[in-house]
């Protein structure tokens, strides 16, 4: 059984990374729950390795009912079953389940597990007897759940795939008990095994999601008695047994508190309506008001470009109007005669005016 247990979790892991290789567009779906009630029901194939002693004791009884016969008609009339060779039971859980923030649960449950064998031998005198044993466990474990979106891991439009991390721990009544006798187990308060399941979102419809599990559980108990208590021959040591194993499972969670989703968004069911819109109107706000600020900006630059236009020609008739260059009067010059070559010298004395 461990050999099996070790196949299967490798064959989880390869589908786990042939599943995140895949990179198709899908619709992200999320679990909008912050407290949620799960049932979990589920078929299981317990790992309990000590069947053996019960089949080696009918095997016993067997012989000596054959031993115990006189003739042949006495040995016709033996007759025996077999326990089964597997042992096959369906386990049901039930929780509560919180989320911590976006796609990270904390999960808190108990469950039962029950698995009755039993056979009928015949013996010499065609007399019917009834043989049984029954394994019997009360599980409580915490567990720590992680969806991954669909965009990182996705087989469809709308897939959700989800990793599973538990710790067990045994309650009283955890027993094996049979024709011979019962065998109680202990309950540490440290635990007694862990748990790993992976899990797909086969539907969802508003605050209810339907999950299909498949997973490994290892939960070993023990006791203070003997096998040689609870079977003929059983070896005379300690007892100790495994109630779990390979588990497929069936996990419905009703969200009993949800996170506010707004109406009318298209991505309503994705849980991020909210910071959705508040950005696009944020957005919306900003380029408005940029718009409003650059047009409000233009306006007063071509405002204050036109009022410099305007006191432009107030500002030039203030001004004294520039002095025009003054150009010799060609008119002038020509009335004027010119002057004589006598009148240009100057005018000697004459001889009588002379001072002797």
């Amino acid at each position: 059984m461990v050999s099996l247990a070790k196949k299967i979790l490798c064959l989880a892991f390869v589908l786990t990374v042939t599943s995140l290789a895949e990179t198709e567009n899908s619709t992200d779906i999320h679990d909008n729950s912050r407290i949620a009630l799960f049932l979990q029901p589920g078929i299981s194939f317990l790992s309990f390795d000590q069947r053996e002693y019960f089949q080696d004791a009918i095997d016993t009884i067997h012989h000596e009912f054959l031993t115990q016969a006189l003739d042949k008609r006495d040995s016709a009339n033996v007759a025996k079953q077999d326990f089964q060779k597997v042992n096959f039971c369906f386990p049901i859980y039930a929780g509560l389940q919180f989320q911590l923030r976006q796609d990270h649960f904390v999960s808190i449950g108990a469950g039962y597990i029950h698995d009755n064998e039993s056979v009928v031998l015949v013996d010499q005198n065609n007399r019917s007897h009834n043989y049984s044993y029954t394994i019997q466990g009360f599980p409580l474990f915490l567990e720590y759940r992680f969806a991954i979106p669909g965009n990182l891991m996705s087989l469809s439009n709308e897939s959700l795939f989800s990793i599973a991390l538990r710790w067990y721990w045994t309650l009283p009544h955890t027993e094996i008990y049979t024709s011979w006798g019962k065998l109680a187990a202990e309950t540490p308060y440290y635990g007694s095994g862990f748990g790993l399941s992976i899990g797909y979102l086969l539907f969802n419809w508003k605050s209810l999601y339907v999950y299909g599990d498949l997973g490994y559980s290892y939960i070993s108990v023990k006791s203070k008695k003997q096998y040689a208590d609870i079977v003929p021959d059983g070896p005379e040591e300690k007892a100790k047994w495994n109630i779990g194993g390979i588990q497929l499972q069936i996990r419905v969670s009703f969200g009993a508190w949800n996170k506010p989703v707004v109406i009318g968004d298209s991505t309503a069911t994705t849980g991020s309506t909210v910071v959705a819109g508040d950005s696009s109107s944020t957005l919306g706000k900003d380029s408005a008001t940029i718009v409003t600020k650059d047009s409000s900006v233009a306006g007063k630059e071509s405002a204050t470009i036109g009022a410099k236009e305007s006191a432009a020609p107030s500002s030039a008739e203030k001004q004294p109007p520039a002095p025009e260059a003054k150009q010799p009067a060609k008119v002038n010059e020509q009335a004027a005669p010119p002057a004589s070559k006598k009148s240009e010298q100057p005018a000697r004395p004459s001889a009588e005016a002379r001072p002797e």
